[in-house]
């Protein structure tokens, strides 16, 4: 079979090979599945650079989310049968740009019917995320107003999408004019170009001087900054990650005075730590997209010949809504 594979670490677009390689078989507790979609991740581009926290043995095939048919049953699988659609996460250094992978049961789950292939795949990691740190970790709130950096990204446009169903008020983040209207048709009540404006003044206006309740921060730097300007009284910022390259280092004292509270989110944790709730996650997740109420926005769908681009410019940041690659 056809599989991008990482011999060094790198750059995606420098470092990832397509080669052929022995298709994968199922042990015990796991599925074999075709790959239909698999999306592109920040997550992959750390993983390409040996800077993600989980660091699979050379060669490895990146690719940490997907949609698939079943194949083949190991034994002791109850959660899958052959000729079930489902996504979720792949076994590594197994990763999802190939044309066949390896899932732990654990990690597998029923499709939408509502969504369509890429859709569907785009549903996992993303959306848990957004999920688990609004409903979890801070507590969303209806009326509450939610500020997403990265509004127009895998994770931020996940949350923006959650924020509005859960009846939050929504100001999106973005850089540049395209991914302001990607994030707007994404249903975001404000959007600001951070490029352009200052997110900090535009929130206060927006807000009436109130600020942000929540802040989701899936960028670091300057934006965490920012963001701790325009926070309101018992706000809650809820760090994601730091795509922006630069790690905070957040003054206490300051949280102290004004009242808010800053937690962290590691959506990998909650595999080992407390799998049922991934359940319910995704079956929450399921609900809301067959009530129409979420449904990620593929911005281009790939073949997957185009990986090596693809993760390239998501590394880039010139990347607009969910990449796509469909074998």
């Amino acid at each position: 079979m056809k599989a991008w594979r990482v011999n060094e670490l790198g750059e995606g677009r420098d470092v990832l090979r397509l080669e052929d390689v022995a298709e994968p078989t199922a042990g015990d507790g796991q599925v074999l599945v075709k790959v239909l979609a698999a999306p592109a991740n920040f997550p992959d581009v750390l993983l390409c650079r040996g800077e993600y926290q989980i660091k699979p043995p050379l060669p490895f095939t990146p690719g940490v989310e997907l949609c698939g048919e079943v194949v083949a049953a190991g034994a002791g699988v109850t959660r899958a049968t052959v000729g079930d659609r489902v996504v979720g996460t792949p076994v590594l250094p197994g990763g999802a740009f190939a044309e066949y992978v390896v899932m732990d049961q654990a990690n597998v789950f029923p499709a939408p019917k509502a969504l369509d292939d890429a859709e569907a795949a785009a549903l996992c990691i993303g959306y848990q995320t957004a999920w688990f740190a609004l409903h979890r970790r801070v507590e969303i709130n209806e009326g509450d107003y939610l500020l997403v950096h990265a509004a127009a990204g895998g994770v931020g446009s996940a949350a923006v999408q959650l924020g509005k169903a859960a009846g939050a008020t929504v100001i999106g983040v973005v850089g540049g004019p395209e991914k302001a209207r990607y994030a707007e048709e994404l249903g975001a009540d404000m959007v600001v170009d951070r490029r352009t404006d200052d997110f900090v003044q535009a929130v206060k206006d927006f807000t009436g001087g109130h600020g942000a309740d929540i802040v989701f921060d899936p960028v670091g730097g300057d934006a965490y900054n920012g963001s701790t300007k325009c926070i309101a009284f018992e706000g809650r910022i809820v760090v994601i990650g730091f795509a922006g390259g630069t790690i905070p280092q957040p003054a206490l004292n300051h949280a102290l005075i004004k009242n808010y509270s800053i937690v962290g989110l590691h959506w990998g944790l909650y595999q080992t730590k407390n799998p049922a709730i991934i359940d319910e996650c995704h079956t929450e997740l399921t609900r809301l997209a067959d009530e129409g109420l979420l449904r990620p926005l593929i911005g281009e769908r790939l073949e997957l010949t185009d990986v090596a681009d693809g993760i390239g410019r998501l590394g880039d940041g010139t990347t607009v809504g969910r990449l796509v690659f469909q074998p």
